[in-house]
């Protein structure tokens, strides 16, 4: 069976695990719990990476609480591992700070959002119809997004194949077998109004009124679609160097 990593960079707030489980399991869920050997490994509790590279299939970069432009150490060691893999050609997507850490990884520049906090369902807008990864679901999808902070600057040699209104690089192929995507295509619409319902006086303190959010939260299925996509080229030797 092959073997796929989950690099864990964070959790879900307490409320949010006692209703649906942690980032791990979603992504397992939507990647196909018998599909994988799954090993996951919480970077962020400073446990060890694999360093047989050559063992692995394909790696997964989820998302975290924690800000990629605060250079944790522990965030710093996971970016050197990440570029180590992606000059070996391991097949890798990374999901919100995962995207924003391989970025960081390969020379791209991450900071706060210039547009700000961006939180619920949005529409995206797919650049490249031939890619990989993201073109069957173009030219637009709806996908959930939650996160304070973005690529400012993609990395040398990265293709932007993804935008939105608050995010030009929303979505990057690195080159080899490496994607990055800002939204997070393991949330369900429940998922999405749990993170929302939870924020409620952060958003508040920022100006921002969750109940139109709430209201405007939509069916996202094209990320579903997009999970089961990589692990179809996790195990597809076709895809492009």
């Amino acid at each position: 069976m092959k073997q796929f990593l989950i690099v864990k960079t964070g959790a879900a707030p307490s409320v949010i695990q006692q209703q649906f489980g942690d980032f791990d399991q979603w992504f397992i869920e939507a990647l196909g719990p018998k599909r994988f050997d799954y090993q996951v490994v919480s970077v962020h509790e400073d446990e060890n990476l694999p360093s047989d590279l050559e063992a692995l299939d394909g790696v997964l970069v989820t998302g975290s609480p924690a800000m990629v432009s605060h250079r944790h150490p522990w965030s710093e060691a996971t970016a050197d591992w990440l570029r180590g893999a992606h000059e070996k050609g391991l097949p890798m997507l990374g999901v919100c700070y995962g995207h924003q850490l391989i970025a960081h990884a390969l020379g791209g520049k991450v900071g706060p959002n210039p547009a700000g906090r961006q939180m619920g369902s949005r529409q995206v807008d797919i650049l490249d119809t031939e890619d990989d990864l993201l073109g069957p679901m173009g030219p637009t999808a709806v996908f959930q997004v939650t996160h304070l902070e973005v690529v400012l600057e993609p990395p040398p040699d990265s293709q932007v194949i993804a935008k939105n209104a608050a995010d030009p690089y929303h979505g990057l192929y690195f080159g080899q077998k490496s994607w990055g995507v800002q939204f997070h295509p393991e949330f369900n619409r429940d998922i999405m109004s749990a993170y929302i319902q939870a924020r409620v006086s952060v958003l508040a303190g920022e100006g921002i009124v969750a109940g139109p959010l709430l209201a405007a939260i939509k069916p996202a299925p094209d990320g579903a679609r997009l999970m089961q996509r990589f692990a179809d080229l996790v195990t597809d030797s076709s895809t492009r160097p």
